[in-house]
């Protein structure tokens, strides 16, 4: 099962500042729900493990998150790659861009995903609700981390 999201938050911060948050994997641990773990791996990726409950389904993930098409502070991609065990599997990615804005900075994102196994099952629009309700507490706590 595909699927794809977009949405776009105004920070009240500079963009170096956002820029530098969104590599830091202190802040994304804190920022991305149910994260367990995160650690910077060689490669300039990382390792994650996060726990998720999507209806009925509960899963803790464990995958490798990758960052390319680097362009400090303007944006990047993310992707990423998690297996969940019976659970299924989730992988994707978002192109992140940064753009002053009022100032502050407008941050904008497209994501594309897909799901496989027990959770792709669960039906599209279960799927779709969770996966907004994650994005929008992800850039709630985001928000609060670079704007401290």
């Amino acid at each position: 099962m595909a699927m794809t999201m977009n949405g776009e938050v105004q920070l009240a911060a500079p963009r170096e500042a956002v820029w530098e948050k969104l590599n830091d994997p202190a802040v994304l641990k804190a920022c991305i729900p149910g994260c367990e773990e995160l650690e910077r791996t060689d490669d300039g990726g990382f390792r994650a493990t996060a726990k998720m409950k999507v209806g009925p389904v509960s899963a803790r993930f464990k995958g490798k998150v990758t960052l390319s098409d680097l362009d400090p502070p303007n944006g990047y991609k993310i992707s990423g790659e998690g297996e969940g065990g019976v659970a299924g599997f989730a992988k994707g990615g978002a192109v992140v861009k940064l753009a002053e804005k009022d100032g502050g900075t407008l941050l904008s994102y497209e994501v594309e995903a897909q799901i496989g196994g027990k959770l792709a099952q669960l039906g599209q629009r279960l799927i779709n609700g969770t996966a907004k309700k994650l994005a929008d507490e992800f850039f709630a706590n985001f928000a609060k981390a670079v704007q401290g």
